[in-house]
């Protein structure tokens, strides 16, 4: 285990990995070419108002929900970095029809969309097979 895993969850501490999760997931969602609809639903449904504090660099309060979220959209964009290093293929694969049993003809992104956290861990963790893991 590594020592910022073994470190307790301050109120602090979710504040600071809350803050710089959003900032990094904005960017990945810029990356990935979402909407901002998209984005509200894979940060678990935020008001507007909310959404554009965060997006704006204010975090009142960060949720484990939220936390747990930004883990799996962080995990998901390190994944397919890994299985898809060049150019825009990750952010492709996302939007492209899957046959894999998960998918079911949809989209990754569609599966993702379904507004569960369920819902990205299962495409974080059929990924993290995808490369081995």
């Amino acid at each position: 285990m590594n020592a910022a895993a073994a470190q307790p969850l301050t109120p602090e501490r979710t504040q600071d990995l809350g803050t710089a999760g959003l900032r990094t997931v904005f960017r990945i969602a810029d990356e990935w070419g979402l909407s901002t609809a998209q984005l509200m639903v894979l940060l678990g449904d935020p008001s507007r108002t909310t959404f554009f504090r965060w997006k704006s660099g204010e975090v009142a309060q960060v949720s484990r929900d939220l936390l747990e979220r930004l883990s799996y959209l962080v995990g998901i964009y390190k994944a397919l970095q890994i299985l898809l290093p060049q150019g825009d293929h990750a952010s492709a694969y996302l939007k492209r029809p899957n046959t894999a049993p998960l998918f079911a003809g949809r989209t990754p992104l569609q599966v993702m969309l379904g507004g569960q956290v369920a819902d990205l861990f299962q495409v974080r963790e059929y990924l993290d097979a995808q490369r081995g893991w």
